[in-house]
C-alpha cells in the first residue's frame, strides 16, 4: 500500500499531526487503514485536499465553510462551491474596505494633531459617525426584489417592459445610447455596475472592449457568464464595488440605481469614482425626476399591469445627481430619453 504516514504528511505540508487529525475528525479527509497493521496512510489525494483546506482557511473561511465547499465539490456541485468562494471574497473585500476607511480617518486625526495644538473632537466625532452611517447603509440593503428568482426570465421581462410606463423603458435604445456616448477605445477597461445578465457589458464586449460586471445576484451573474463568457464577473454590491482603487477607464450603469435610497446612491457614486482611473468617466441611465416630481422615499413609480408595481422604486432627483458630480470635479450633462428615463454622462475636469 502506497501512501504517507501522518508524520510524513505533516512534514511535507509544514503543519502538525494534530492539525491533520483535527480535519480527519471533522470528516474532511479520509485516510485509508492498512489491513495488516492498522496504520493510517494518506494518499496524494488527501495531501491535495489538505492543501486546499489550508488555503481556504488562510482566505478567512471557517472550518464549517471549508467543509461545505469540499462537500459540494465532492458532489459535483461546482457552481455552488464557486458561489461560496465568491461570497467569501465579497465579505473579505468589504471588511478590507472598512479597515481602509478607518485608516484614512485615523490619518486625518493624526494630521490634525500635528498641525493644530488642539483637536476638534466634535469634528472627529462627526467623522466617526459618518463611517458608522456608511457601514449601516451598506449592511441595511437587502434584495427585496429577489433577483435570483427572476434571472431565468429577466431578458424576456425587460423586452416586455420597454414601454414608457414599464420598469425598463426604451431598454435596448438606452443601452445603445450608453455605448455611443462612452465611445470606449481599444485597450480601455470598463465596469458595468449592476450588470444583471450582462446586456450592457455584452454590447461593449462585442466591440472588443474589455469589460467587468458586478452584481449582487449570483443567478444573474451565471446568466451573464453563459451569454458573455468574455465578461469578467464578480459578486458584489454597488455600495462596495469589489475592485481596487483606480482600476477602470469608465463605469456604466443602467436601470440599477433606482433600487437604492438617496443615501445609498451617494455611496454607489462614490464607489464608482473610487474605482476609476484619474481621468475615468461615468455614464448612468436610470429613472430620474425633477424636484417637483420626485415621489416620497420608497414610493413606487406607477407601472400599470405589472405584478412588480408595489415594489419600491427610488427615483433619483436629477439635479441632485448633477450637483454631486459638480462637487466632485466632474462636468456632467443629462439627456432625457423617455418618460422618467434619463442619461447622465460625467467626465472629470479636475482631480
Amino acid at each position: 500500500m502506497q501512501g504517507m504516514k501522518i508524520k510524513e504528511l505533516a512534514a511535507q505540508l509544514h503543519i502538525s499531526a494534530r492539525t491533520i487529525r483535527f480535519y480527519e475528525e471533522k470528516g474532511m479527509i479520509a485516510p485509508v487503514k492498512h489491513p495488516d497493521n492498522g496504520y493510517r496512510y494518506f494518499t496524494e489525494r488527501e495531501a491535495v485536499r489538505l492543501r486546499m483546506i489550508m488555503a481556504l482557511r488562510e482566505f478567512g473561511m471557517s472550518v464549517e465553510e471549508v467543509k461545505s465547499v469540499l462537500d459540494r465539490l465532492d458532489q459535483g456541485r461546482r457552481d455552488e462551491a464557486l458561489h461560496e468562494l465568491e461570497l467569501q471574497r465579497s465579505v473579505m473585500f468589504t471588511t478590507w474596505m472598512d479597515h481602509k476607511r478607518r485608516l484614512e480617518a485615523a490619518d486625518q486625526m493624526i494630521e490634525r494633531l500635528r498641525r493644530d495644538s488642539e483637536l476638534e473632537w466634535e469634528e472627529m466625532f462627526q467623522l466617526a459617525g459618518g463611517l458608522k452611517r456608511q457601514r449601516e447603509l451598506r449592511e441595511d440593503w437587502f434584495d427585496g426584489w429577489d433577483f435570483d428568482s427572476r434571472a431565468a426570465v429577466h431578458d424576456i421581462r425587460v423586452s416586455l417592459e420597454e414601454g414608457e410606463n414599464g420598469r425598463h423603458p426604451a431598454y435596448r435604445r438606452a443601452l445603445r445610447l450608453i455605448v455611443q456616448r462612452v465611445a470606449a477605445n481599444a485597450g480601455e477597461y470598463g465596469l458595468d455596475a449592476g450588470t444583471g445578465t450582462g446586456n450592457l457589458a455584452g454590447l461593449f464586449a462585442e466591440e472588443g472592449i474589455r469589460m467587468a460586471g458586478v452584481d449582487q445576484s449570483n443567478e444573474m451573474l451565471k446568466r451573464c457568464r453563459s451569454k458573455f463568457p468574455q465578461v469578467e464577473t464578480r459578486l458584489g454590491n454597488l455600495m462596495s464595488i469589489p475592485y481596487m482603487d483606480g482600476t477602470f477607464d469608465f463605469v456604466v450603469s443602467s436601470y440599477a440605481l433606482h433600487h437604492l435610497t438617496d443615501e445609498q446612491k451617494i455611496l454607489a457614486l462614490s464607489e464608482m469614482r473610487r474605482t476609476l482611473k484619474p481621468h475615468g468617466r461615468i455614464c448612468v441611465v436610470d429613472l430620474m425626476v425633477d424636484a417637483a416630481e420626485i415621489p416620497e422615499a420608497g414610493e413606487s413609480v406607477s407601472t400599470p399591469d405589472n405584478e412588480e408595481s408595489e415594489l419600491p422604486v427610488y427615483c433619483a432627483e436629477r439635479s441632485h445627481m448633477l450637483d454631486w458630480f459638480d462637487r466632485h470635479g466632474y462636468f456632467a450633462a443629462s439627456w432625457h430619453i423617455t418618460g422618467q428615463l434619463h442619461m447622465i454622462y460625467a467626465v472629470p475636469v479636475r482631480s
